[in-house]
């Protein structure tokens, strides 16, 4: 990178709440967050957002009759974004750019409007303008009063981190000096799900799948209770639970003094597909956007790794190898938040990096509770956070801590 980044402010809404003390005490637990709910007459888990967060997107809704219409993605980034422009200090400046993404969009929606017009044949007269994907990146600038560019995107899960891409771009080309960038999913929809389910990569709800984990070993046994196997290299099955959060963080051009952490490097590949989801076995998309992402930086240097590990068999093997040819000898600790809310889609690399954040604001490791991890005992101090999505689209972001 030309230039470092600061990260000036990260906040979130998610099923582990809506405030930073509320989101890293919900981290200190070993409780997962998913719940069973009836969907497409099926039991099936999912990773709501907390109470917390859902009364402020409610709040939000009712605050303004143009909001009533408004698909949850759109709100929950809304919400989010004013939590960020609050913690960054910009609420004297309406010069900055937004990027917000969303893997899937308003999904709610969309699925109403198509069952609306299937019954009807007559399309609803809002059915276009509140189911665009521009939607989320317009209406943040709209309720922010932003006068910089808009820029809504999509690139499957790691949607979130492209954004920070582009906001990084923007900086370091002296387009601007600040960014706003995210992502927002509200993927708990029939339809979606029902998409999940037949890819055979969903979590079974109790008494679908009687042999859980054939191998018996202490990992098994400690991991029983939770539905989402993320990072478990012994399961036999895939576990992935979908959730839906939005997280927006604030981003400005060089190292400035109320910074939360430095981004030192960025990294993205893509590989070419044998198939429309896959991934290779090692993972090359992962390893050339880590590699890129450090740079000259020694791996040694890097104190964890937060993982995408959407739960899956070979989602979760073929990163991990990657992480292995990339670092070698020199191991960092690795973890993921997957086994605690699910995959939120778009967001799920912005929640990475929110827990990286908060990791080196705290000095804390948060580590999977069903693994054995080797605590390596040193100051997290730089973190790499990865995202990878259907069509091998993989981001790794290098962020150390601010001395």
């Amino acid at each position: 990178m030309k230039e470092k980044i600061s990260i000036t402010s990260i906040t979130s809404l998610s099923p582990l709440g809506s405030s930073q003390e509320e989101i890293w005490k919900a981290y200190q637990n070993n409780d997962h967050y998913f719940s069973l709910a009836d969907i497409n007459n099926a039991k099936t888990w999912v990773a709501p957002l907390a109470e917390s967060a859902n009364a402020l997107v409610k709040k939000l809704r009712e605050s303004d009759s143009k909001y009533k219409k408004l698909d949850n993605s759109v709100l929950f980034a809304m919400a989010a974004s004013r939590m960020a422009i609050q913690q960054s200090g910009w609420t004297n400046t309406s010069e900055f750019g937004i990027n917000m993404g969303s893997s899937r969009g308003a999904t709610k929606l969309f699925e109403e409007y198509h069952a609306e017009y299937l019954e009807t044949g007559i399309s609803s007269t809002l059915s276009s303008p509140t189911t665009t994907l521009g939607n989320i990146s317009s209406w943040v600038s709209h309720d922010l009063g932003a006068k910089g560019p808009e820029i809504s995107h999509s690139i499957t899960c790691s949607t979130g981190l492209h954004s920070v891409l582009n906001g990084v771009a923007w900086l370091t080309s002296g387009m601007s000096t600040k960014f706003l960038v995210g992502a927002s999913e509200a993927p708990l929809t029939n339809f979606t799900i029902a998409q999940m389910k037949a890819l055979k990569i969903y979590a079974n709800a109790p008494g679908l799948n009687s042999n859980s984990l054939v191998d018996n070993s202490e990992v098994t046994e400690r991991s029983q209770n939770y539905p989402c196997q993320a990072l478990n290299m012994n399961k036999e099955y895939n576990t992935m639970i979908l959730g839906e959060a939005a997280s927006v963080a604030c981003l400005e051009r060089g190292v400035v003094d109320h910074a939360l952490a430095i981004i030192e490097g960025v990294g993205f590949a893509t590989e070419i597909l044998k198939h429309n989801t896959s991934i290779s076995a090692n993972a090359v998309c992962f390893q050339k956007s880590m590699k890129m992402a450090l740079g000259g930086i020694n791996p040694a240097e890097v104190d964890a790794v937060i993982m995408h590990a959407p739960g899956t068999i070979k989602g979760d093997s073929s990163e991990y190898n990657a992480i292995k040819e990339v670092f070698g000898e020199n191991m960092p600790q690795m973890t993921t938040n997957k086994w605690k809310i699910g995959h939120t889609f778009a967001t799920s690399g912005m929640l990475n990096l929110e827990l990286g954040v908060l990791m080196m604001q705290n000095n804390k490791m948060i580590s999977v509770p069903f693994i054995d991890h080797k605590n390596k005992g040193r100051d997290l101090k730089k973190v790499l956070v990865n995202a990878v999505g259907f069509g091998g689209n993989a981001v790794s972001i290098l962020v150390s801590k601010k001395e």
